[in-house]
């Protein structure tokens, strides 16, 4: 396809709708035609999850992840393929490494692994890692209520999930989010610059 690929994973907390959004304004003020999403999307599978991530109704983590990945399959198809094909530049904060790393603590990664082998690796996929203190930290300071997966032992787990991920996939790029918001800007600048030619 014409366009490219971009996806910012890691854990909540970690500042992934931030930087996301930095690069969005940074690519279009250099004239790219760039499409901003997201996962869960704003569709009707994306609503299931969200409600259940907030504890609104209760279902298996298998089931949630076959949610995520049915979310998944559905995002690609109505919205990330046709910007591709356009030429466009999609960046979506959070992908299939999300649903990996997070459906770890309770389910087999194998099993997680070729749940979504099927869909499309990212020309870049920027994984923010940040201690889970930090992040709880951030987040209790941007919210009230924590989500399902918002416990410090659980969060510090799905980190070091990220991390492990990050060597199985290429295009995986590790970036230290315990820095300051423009240090981390710039330095997703520099790669994405370098990767695409751009």
């Amino acid at each position: 396809m014409k366009g490219k690929f971009i996806v910012f994973e890691g854990i909540d907390g970690a500042g992934l709708t931030t930087q996301s959004k930095l690069l969005e304004e940074y690519l279009k003020g250099k004239k790219y035609d760039v499409v901003l999403t997201k996962e869960p999307t704003n569709n009707l599978i994306g609503g299931l999850i969200r409600a259940a991530l907030k504890k609104e109704w209760s279902t298996s983590n298998r089931t949630l992840q076959l949610l995520f990945s049915a979310d998944r399959a559905h995002h690609l198809e109505k919205e990330i393929f046709p910007a591709l094909e356009s030429g466009k530049i999609v960046i979506s904060d959070r992908y299939f490494i999300s649903t990996i790393a997070y459906g770890m603590v309770e389910l087999e990664k194998d099993w997680l692994k070729e749940l979504n082998s099927r869909f499309i690796l990212p020309d870049i996929i920027f994984i923010i890692d940040v201690p889970a203190e930090v992040a709880i930290e951030r987040i209790k300071s941007s919210r009230f209520g924590f989500e399902l997966f918002e416990e410090r032992e659980r969060l510090e787990k799905i980190r070091n999930n990220f991390i492990e991920l990050s060597k199985e996939y290429e295009n995986c790029f590790v970036i230290d989010g315990s820095k300051s918001i423009e240090d981390v800007h710039n330095e997703i600048v520099k790669i994405t610059k370098e990767k695409l030619n751009i």
